[in-house]
């Protein structure tokens, strides 16, 4: 029996970073395949006392200078208002259309390849800092015992109708993700509803699904997420509210198609657990999360109620912060780390007891900052080695003179595969709306339907994609990613083929 199991280990699935560390290889291998290229960008630059508001025009081989005006643009061939490189909703050098051309090939070798995680790491290191805060945070928290306090309570408040538990959290963490992007920061949720879920006799995949895909479906069906919707918009010379109305369905019906599939897979978890996707895993996850049993859960005292007030506190600023004060990571770690002073004053914990719970915390989300870095150094080995640019310069080839209604649902498949390559949405649209969305007025759409199209393939792709955050999140929970794909493959397939009815009907 030892031998057989020993036998079956061999085969287990790799591990994020391995997988992570496999594509960066084959990216490396592909920058000697494919030819390396580059469209020009056109870069704004804002008024000083020395010199005004001007254009820069960025070439391989030179640098040209243009007044800030409409004309300058529309000389480019840009179809975009000059207020909003003035308003700073366009801030990142933005591709010109029509002037792609091969430049010399740079392609990555073993050391790059080697490197890779290293760069991505030095690149991301705002958001491994905030992982790593928010780890010492949820660390203090815990041994405050107010988390123990919280899910004892809410699992008791939530008993016989846990389904809404799955309602209530998906759409609201759906309800961040389509106004201002809320991704990343979900990392912060897992530890903290995991205990919630499994208490409700759910699974770790319940709650998995939750948060991801309430965070993925959000995010996809962007209405007024600045960093997807809005700067796609403008980089495409629309307005963002074109298009808005149906997204905002697209957000509501898609939300209805995947509260529905995580419901009913809980229900069946729920009447038997051997019908869990990790029920193999059942016994370790919830010893890791479940720090105690109902019986011995602590009481609500004064302290424990301010604590929970504080932690609650803490991402009602951040939201707010972020939504209304154009925060970033920076002052979002700012936020954790006062708030875990504040609680560590409350719980009376001491300041050597503070630092080491702090620094446990953070070892706890260590193993997710690191994914996050190694995920990021894929997306570096694509822009050295020039092929980022050359990828959409063959994708927009493929679209021109296609009948409307087949271009939208091409459009979504070239973008949910350029995702996979280059997974930010913000680099996505400056990068390749200029390009893309002149060729809607070739075949008579819209140019809101390259938009959408955009969102919704890059949304579509984060379910699964690797180079994005669910290779975190699932580390997050200890859920394989092999068993993540068996878990979500059906709900993915459902929701492609209802984009591709919606995209041929919105044109």
């Amino acid at each position: 029996m030892q031998a057989k199991q020993d036998e079956q280990s061999k085969f287990s699935f790799p591990s994020a970073h391995s997988i992570l560390l496999i594509i960066a290889a084959l990216i490396a291998l592909s920058t000697w395949l494919i030819p390396a290229g580059k469209y020009d960008q056109l870069q704004y630059i804002k008024a000083s006392e020395q010199k005004a508001a001007h254009f820069i025009h960025i070439s391989p081989t030179e640098q040209k200078e243009y007044p800030a005006n409409q004309a300058s643009l529309e000389t480019l061939g840009m179809k975009i208002d000059l207020k909003k490189f003035e308003e700073g909703d366009i801030w990142k050098p933005v591709g010109i259309p029509g002037t792609f051309k091969e430049v010399k090939a740079n392609p990555q070798g073993f050391i790059d390849w080697i490197q890779s995680p290293l760069k991505g790491i030095m690149e991301a290191i705002d958001v491994i800092l905030f992982v790593l805060i928010i780890g010492g945070f949820i660390g203090i928290v815990n041994h405050s015992g107010a988390f123990d306090a919280g899910v004892s309570s809410l699992a008791r408040a939530m008993r016989g109708r846990e389904k809404w538990l799955i309602i209530i959290i998906s759409s609201l963490i759906a309800l961040g993700g389509t106004t201002f992007g809320l991704a990343e920061e979900t990392i912060a949720f897992y530890p903290i509803l995991v205990p919630v879920f499994l208490a409700a006799r759910y699974d770790a995949m319940v709650a998995l699904a939750t948060i991801y895909i309430g965070s993925a479906m959000g995010t996809m069906a962007s209405t007024v997420n600045p960093f997807s919707a809005i700067i796609a918009s403008d980089a495409a010379g629309i307005n963002w509210t074109a298009g808005l109305y149906g997204r905002l369905f697209m957000l509501v019906s898609g939300m209805i198609i995947c509260l529905w599939y995580i419901i009913r897979y809980a229900e069946k978890v729920k009447k038997d657990p051997a019908n869990s996707i990790i029920f193999a895993q059942k016994e370790a996850i919830e010893a890791l999360f479940m720090k105690q049993t109902a019986n011995k859960a602590p009481k609500f005292t004064v302290r424990i109620i301010l604590i929970l007030l504080l932690f609650l506190a803490s991402f009602v600023v951040m939201i707010y912060g972020v939504s209304n004060l154009d925060w970033w990571f920076m002052e979002m770690t700012t936020v954790f780390f006062i708030a875990s002073v504040l609680i560590a004053f409350v719980a009376s914990i001491r300041e050597k007891e503070f630092v080491e719970q702090f620094v446990l915390g953070a070892k706890d989300l260590l193993n997710v900052a690191l994914i996050i870095g190694v995920a990021r150094g894929v997306t570096v080995l694509m822009e050295n080695g020039h092929i980022s640019d050359t990828l959409l310069y063959y994708a927009s080839q493929l679209v021109e003179g296609m009948p409307k209604q087949l271009f939208a649902n091409v459009m979504l498949f070239i973008y949910a595969g350029l995702s996979f390559f280059i997974p930010s949405s913000s680099g996505m649209a400056v990068l390749s709306m200029p390009v893309m969305a002149p060729l809607a007025d070739i075949v008579g759409a819209e140019r809101e339907i390259v938009v959408d199209a955009y969102q919704y393939g890059m949304g579509l792709m984060a379910f699964i994609t690797p180079t994005g955050l669910i290779l975190a999140s699932l580390t997050m929970v200890k859920v394989t990613y092999d068993k993540w794909l068996k878990f979500v493959m059906p709900l993915l397939i459902l929701l492609t083929l209802y984009t591709m009815i919606i995209l041929t009907l919105s044109v």
